[in-house]
């Protein structure tokens, strides 16, 4: 059986914060605004692969009011939800993802990305999309104010 799901996320960028995607922190001058490192690409597939099997969001998995969370690397919770979907025996296909931002740039770092999650996912950096776009200057993303993502996972059952 295969089920898809969708995720997306967004987070405010603020002084004084490390810029981490995907697992990787990004040189820039600022961060991403949240209880934990506000992976936003992270937290984007956490929710596609938890909502290809209906399960809570992270949200509700990894709540901010739980102190645990606080600054947590979020590359360590795509492991636990990794471990959960192997629990209910089924296994990633493929993860595509669009990242907006008008800056900073993320080309260079595509392929460390991609390594990070397919290693904390267990899956080839082959099945994981990621791509970068800008939203032209409309909105809070568009001036700079944020960064969002969407993305989509594909699960199949184990021995199908």
């Amino acid at each position: 059986m295969i089920r898809v799901g969708i995720g997306y996320d967004s987070h405010r960028l603020v002084e004084g914060r490390k810029l981490i995607i995907g697992g990787v922190e990004i040189p820039f001058h600022k961060g991403l605004e949240g209880h934990s490192d506000a992976d936003v690409l992270t937290h984007a597939i956490m929710d596609s692969l938890l909502g290809a099997l209906s399960l809570p969001d992270i949200g509700q998995l990894f709540p901010d009011s739980n102190p645990e969370y606080k600054d947590v690397r979020s590359i360590g919770l795509l492991k636990k939800v990794a471990r959960i979907i192997d629990e209910k025996n089924y296994e990633v296909v493929g993860i595509d993802t669009v990242l907006v931002a008008e800056e900073p740039k993320i080309s260079q770092y595509k392929e460390k990305i991609k390594q990070t999650l397919s290693r904390a996912i267990g899956i080839s950096p082959d099945r994981i999309g990621i791509k970068a776009k800008t939203n032209e200057g409309i909105g809070e993303i568009g001036k700079g104010e944020g960064i969002l993502c969407y993305a989509v996972a594909v699960l199949r059952r184990k021995n199908d």
